[in-house]
């Protein structure tokens, strides 16, 4: 081999965490004999059929994103949770690796790993990164569109915004762009959500559950004084016969932040001190499980709606 090539696949070896493949390695001269070599004295170690490992030992997590894109053997990239995680997602990391890769008729199978096949253009979708990973929003976007439980799809959208990863703005041009989308209309509203837009969304669900399930409408948006004489809103509020208040308190953009529910917790003793009976939901639940909200206002006391009486 000449020197040249040796330099040549060690240089890309090293930028691939020491993860290279068969077919890399004869674009440099490197036969099967070589390989061969290496494998028998046990400098060198076998990852897949077609990849290689340049070191001995476990492998690292860097080694085995690598590992990954190379076993697809086909432009691919990084995916899922997978390509959020190298992104800087907290919290959401798997041990599986997800790697997006095109439609074919011979599916990629390594253990630990998920093939995921697309007919999209994942040129297009790819930050210039290596190992290749999809960009934050379409990485998003097709993950939460996929995930098994549509509750866990919507918290990710939140997540990615929270975290400062990317922003609601450019979350709805990828939405856009992805056209046609698994669960888009429900993103499209989760969107607004995640923007601060829930209050006024959330007054509208809570109309429908109440029309659909024959319940008393609540009084909305009922202005008080906190203990340091602000004025505050209560979402919704019912007035019961016995004399009890029920508060029906909606959170809307998925606030995960500390202070956040610090202060949620602040404004629910206030409401509990001033003789205010308090349950939450979020306005996921209000919108995708309304009947549970409404047999558990029904419990409560919240009465029926009367003949006659205009819905909410």
């Amino acid at each position: 081999m000449r020197a040249d090539d040796l330099k040549g696949w060690v240089d890309l070896a090293e930028r691939q965490a020491g993860v290279i493949s068969r077919d890399q390695l004869r674009t440099y001269g490197a036969d099967r004999h070589f390989v061969r070599t290496q494998l028998s004295a046990r400098r060198w170690q076998q990852a897949s059929g077609t990849v290689l490992v340049t070191t001995t030992g476990p492998l690292s997590r860097a080694q085995r994103l690598w590992v990954g894109v190379l076993q697809a053997e086909r432009p691919a990239a990084l995916s899922g949770l997978t390509a959020l995680e190298v992104a800087g997602l907290r919290g959401w990391a798997r041990e599986e690796i997800t790697v997006l890769v095109p439609k074919s008729d011979d599916p990629v199978r390594l253990a630990g790993y998920r093939f995921a096949e697309t007919r999209r253009d994942i040129p297009m979708l790819t930050a210039p990164t290596a190992p290749p990973r999809l960009r934050i929003e379409p990485a998003t976007l097709l993950c939460a569109a996929y995930e098994r439980s549509e509750r866990t799809g919507s918290a990710l959208l939140a997540a990615v915004v929270q975290q400062r990863l990317t922003t609601v703005g450019r979350l709805r041009e990828e939405l856009a762009a992805l056209r046609p989308l698994r669960r888009a209309p429900l993103f499209r509203l989760l969107l607004g959500d995640i923007e601060g837009g829930a209050q006024s969304m959330a007054e509208i669900d809570l109309g429908r559950v109440c029309t659909r399930f024959g319940l008393q409408p609540p009084h909305r948006q009922t202005p008080r004084r906190d203990r340091n004489g602000r004025r505050r809103w209560l979402d919704a509020e019912w007035h019961l016969a016995d004399g009890r208040i029920i508060v029906l308190e909606v959170d809307g953009a998925f606030h995960g932040d500390v202070e956040h529910w610090w202060s949620d917790m602040g404004r629910e003793r206030e409401l509990v001190i001033n003789r205010r009976e308090v349950l939450r939901c979020s306005s996921y639940e209000l919108r995708r499980q309304p009947e549970r909200i409404a047999a558990d206002l029904a419990r409560i006391g919240v009465p029926m709606r009367r003949p006659g009486e205009r819905g909410a």
